[in-house]
């Protein structure tokens, strides 16, 4: 009994000696990178303007330009890695990426099970339109004929801030919707401002302006819990970025429009 005894206690401290030094390595993930000269960031592969692949089959998009700027920053080559939106957090997590950078929305759910970094990309649903119609609120949209994609979340959230005169008119998806605005069936747009920058890219006509937000959900950097220097490094980064005015360039490059100011 004391020799199985032993084992066990023997056992149990050689786990528990394990377990301190994967979460050791876990902790130190900038130290790792700047060790080994790289760091290794997830981005979106299949969602424009964000991320996609370009006609030479490389990444493309906000996301890659935005992971490359902090490589340079940190003085690290950077390692891109693809993943799809039900993967970028499992990626994170097992250790397979230091950073997801993949218009990564914030929540409750995920702050339980990542941190993230401040805001460095605009993501949000609002009502769009030509330059000529000035609107800059919900209540100015009285006696407009607004498209909105049946069911969706700019339908739901207009909708409940609509002016009693003003038509909304229903489509079947985000298609019909844009196409019943350059076609001029519609007068403006509830829509996200992804949607609206691909649109923007394809034709010059009836470009739509972004006139006021329904619902905003920047994008942020995940950092894996308990990594705070590679955190506030990257927050650092993001920040300067801002101020040298980058990212807005960032943004109007892919995005069609400015940084907002208050992001």
């Amino acid at each position: 009994m004391n020799k199985r005894h032993f084992l066990r206690s023997l056992i149990a401290t050689a786990l528990l000696g394990t377990a301190g030094l994967s979460l050791h390595a876990h902790a130190d993930a900038l130290a790792n990178a700047e060790k080994a000269g790289t760091i290794r960031i997830a981005v979106p592969q299949d969602f424009p303007p964000f991320g996609t692949v370009g006609p030479d089959l490389k990444p493309r998009g906000y996301d890659i330009d935005v992971a490359n700027l902090i490589g340079r920053e940190l003085k690290l080559k950077v390692e891109i890695i693809p993943v799809s939106s039900t993967n970028r957090i499992p990626y994170l997590t097992t250790g397979k990426a230091d950073l997801v950078i993949s218009s990564l929305g914030k929540n409750p759910d995920r702050e339980k099970v990542i941190d993230f970094s401040v805001a460095y990309a605009p993501f949000f649903n609002g009502i769009f339109g030509p330059s000529d119609i000035a609107i800059k609120t919900a209540a100015d949209t009285a006696g407009k004929t607004v498209g909105v994609t049946r069911g969706s979340v700019e339908d739901l959230e207009y909708s409940k801030i609509a002016p009693a005169n003003a038509t909304i008119k229903r489509f079947e998806d985000n298609n019909s919707t844009i196409s019943a605005y350059l076609s001029g069936q519609v007068q403006l747009v509830a829509t996200g401002n992804v949607v609206a920058a691909a649109v923007n890219e394809r034709t010059k006509i009836r470009r739509l302006d972004t006139k006021f937000l329904i619902k905003n959900s920047p994008c942020y950097v995940g950092v894996n819990k308990g990594e705070a220097a590679l955190l506030a490094k990257v927050n650092e980064v993001v920040g300067k970025l801002k101020k040298s005015g980058e990212l807005n360039q960032v943004s109007q490059r892919w995005l069609q429009a400015p940084l907002p100011a208050d992001l």
